[in-house]
């Protein structure tokens, strides 16, 4: 079976290298330059001469499935140019395409890099991508730039690892930041979503609770706790754009003030209730766990 690796870019020099290194096991490579002003068309010309320009697009994915559209193998890889085909993950390919089978697509658990750190934790691992299927049997919706490929039919999951150089600093981050507030408070609208005065405080204090404590941020160290802040502060970032296209919608302070003395009620509940649950996972003393248990059971 013959494999196509698709890549889109835009103005990523310093990664897309890498990126087209660990795709040169694959039949080909389709490479769709999004408009680049950088050196990233000249980097894509040394390792394919299937390249096609297109006119950068906010919606990522119409890109990527252009690119579909020109590959030519039985099999797709989508690979973004700030990831890399681990040597693992490569072998199982191969192996798995030439199967006969009627999988027509792989889940590929990615390990993010962020901030200089693999981050374990905090809801960025196993992040199982769907990248590998069938030509003609996937695509991605194009309604949402956090989208996994649709597969029609049946799918399975692989072992070996895509590994994601996500964010390099801070940056970054908050250039990402403003695009994905952009595409998911247009996503929220055409849902007919209708905010209250709470969701600015719901949003942020449920997404921190979610990824410093249920999703073990908390392991992560300092890298997990200010990327659940980050993530907290996108979440906020939804809000405040929702509520501008809302043309900043007033609510009266008496109202605001009562929803959020029963907000913070319940809030407070569950930080504590989620505080002890990290200390029962840090502590190795078995008498110190059933007290905590027990705390979190019958504390108010």
């Amino acid at each position: 079976m013959k494999l196509s690796v698709v890549i889109s870019a835009f103005n990523e020099e310093k990664k897309v290298e890498d990126a087209l290194k660990s795709a040169r096991f694959a039949d080909e490579i389709i490479f769709v330059d999004n408009t680049s002003s950088d050196k990233t068309l000249e980097i894509a010309k040394k390792y394919t001469q299937k390249v096609f320009i297109r006119p950068n697009n906010l919606m990522l994915n119409v890109n990527k499935n252009f690119g579909f559209t020109k590959a030519s193998g039985d099999w797709i890889f989508s690979l973004d140019a700030d990831e890399r085909i681990s040597n693992e993950l490569q072998e199982e390919i191969k192996k798995e395409i030439n199967k006969k089978s009627s999988i027509n697509g792989y889940w590929i658990p990615r390990k993010n890099i962020i901030f200089g750190k693999w981050i374990e934790h905090t809801g960025w691992y196993p992040d199982n991508q769907l990248r590998l299927f069938k030509k003609a049997k996937g695509r991605f919706p194009e309604k949402h730039v956090h989208e996994m490929v649709d597969v029609d039919g049946e799918t399975e999951r692989l072992n070996g690892h895509l590994v994601h150089y996500n964010y390099d600093n801070i940056s970054q981050f908050l250039r990402k930041m403003e695009i994905y507030i952009e595409s998911e408070s247009k996503d929220l609208l055409a849902n007919k979503y209708k905010i209250s005065a709470i969701d600015s405080v719901r949003f942020p204090l449920k997404e921190f609770i979610s990824r410093f404590f249920a999703r073990e941020g908390f392991k992560d160290g300092l890298h997990g706790f200010v990327l659940s802040l980050l993530m907290a502060f996108y979440h906020l970032g939804v809000f405040i754009k929702l509520w501008e296209k809302e043309k900043f919608e007033e609510t009266s302070s008496e109202s605001l003030t009562r929803d959020l003395k029963v907000e913070f009620k319940s809030i407070k509940k569950e930080l504590r209730y989620w505080i002890i649950t990290m200390f029962m996972h840090q502590t190795r003393n078995p008498f110190k766990k059933v007290g905590l248990r027990l705390a979190r059971k019958f504390g108010k």
